[in-house]
């Protein structure tokens, strides 16, 4: 047996004790992101647990006890003389959804929503397979919250020009998004652009009631939502304009979806792809700040629902040379990656069959 090397033995614990009290800060945001307590502290600051618990309708003795790991894990100031709590204006505006899309708060919740489906994830480890989409209840509430923080500041004046379909959009020309949702997107782009006729399609009923009940709610009557496997789906030669916002990777038979967009494009129809800004090789996200986070993601949630249902597995970190692959394979040879400052997790592919 090797000699150990002590001194990196008790950096790596140290880095250990690190994880341990990280992971339990992203549980504890995580409940401050849902409970609203960012939002109240970010108005009330400094100010006593028993004011911070009645301005947020709370329990004055847990809000207390998640005070003290948002002190003792340096994300909130405490002043032991007056006993008051302070959260940082730097802080909030990371941590509240004054920051939009880089609110980092709403990641946290993806941490105990995905331990949900440990013993799942373990017993897959064992016999393959994978966890059906089903098993995540939260997921679609989870996800239309990050993309109303997203597309509300980004969709219409930063995302939509991207596609150079900016003009037509207000003429009046037919879209579809395909992994829909909730439709939050599609319904903003509906109120946004009420010539133009818009479809979306998602395999979730829970998914598609939500959209057609905001459709019904905000009065767009230029939008329809159905239940739709995407990978099956046959109309050639009908969109504009096609949308996928971070759900390729997920599709048990992402390949065949890809072909059915072009399909179903018209000659001079553009496909606006979002998806995780990633290299395909594990060498080239070495010294990614979140790889961790996406890879941990992609083995408890995006690879696994594919491969329940005998997919490809491609998985959250499929990356950019895969994806490039495969648009061109699907019958796009004109593929621009474009970014966003704003959205800087993400690519946007905007693919042209011609």
């Amino acid at each position: 047996m090797a000699e150990l090397n002590q001194a990196k033995k008790e950096a790596f614990a140290g880095k250990m004790v690190g994880i341990l009290n990280g992971g339990m800060l992203a549980l504890m945001t995580s409940i401050g992101r849902q409970t609203g307590l960012f939002e109240t502290m970010a108005t009330l600051s400094p100010s006593t647990s028993e004011r911070i618990a009645q301005a947020a309708g709370l329990n004055e003795r847990y809000v207390r006890e998640w005070l003290g790991a948002m002190v003792t894990g340096g994300i909130v100031e405490y002043d032991p003389q007056a006993q008051t709590y302070r959260l940082p204006p730097e802080h909030a505006a990371v941590l509240t959804n004054a920051a939009g899309p880089r609110n980092l708060a709403r990641f946290t919740q993806y941490i105990p929503m995905l331990a949900e489906v440990e013993a799942d994830i373990i017993a897959c480890f064992r016999n393959g397979g994978g966890v059906p989409y089903a098993k995540y209840p939260r997921f679609q509430t989870v996800m239309a919250e990050s993309s109303a923080l997203r597309f509300d500041h980004l969709l219409v004046e930063k995302i939509v020009p991207l596609t150079g379909k900016g003009e037509a959009l207000a003429r009046g020309i037919e879209v579809l998004d395909i992994g829909c949702g909730q439709g939050y997107a599609l319904n903003l782009l509906a109120r946004a652009f009420p010539h133009s006729r818009f479809t979306g399609y998602d395999f979730s009923t829970g998914g598609i009631a939500a959209a057609q009940a905001e459709a019904q709610a905000l009065g767009n009557t230029n939008v329809r939502f159905a239940i739709q496997d995407v990978a099956t789906f046959q109309e050639s030669g009908r969109y504009s304009l096609i949308t996928a916002f971070d759900v390729i990777h997920d599709q048990a038979k992402s390949a065949e979806v890809l072909r059915a967009v072009a399909n179903a494009l018209t000659s001079e129809g553009t496909f606006l792809m979002m998806d995780v800004r990633a290299s395909s090789e594990l060498a080239g996200n070495l010294t990614y700040p979140i790889a961790p986070f996406l890879y941990g993601i992609s083995t408890l949630h995006c690879m696994t629902v594919s491969l329940a249902l005998d997919g490809a597995g491609l998985g959250t970190v499929w990356g950019e040379q895969k994806a490039l692959s495969m648009l061109a394979n699907a019958g796009f040879p004109q593929v621009e990656v474009q970014r966003l400052d704003e959205e800087p997790l993400n690519n946007f592919y905007v693919a042209r069959k011609a």
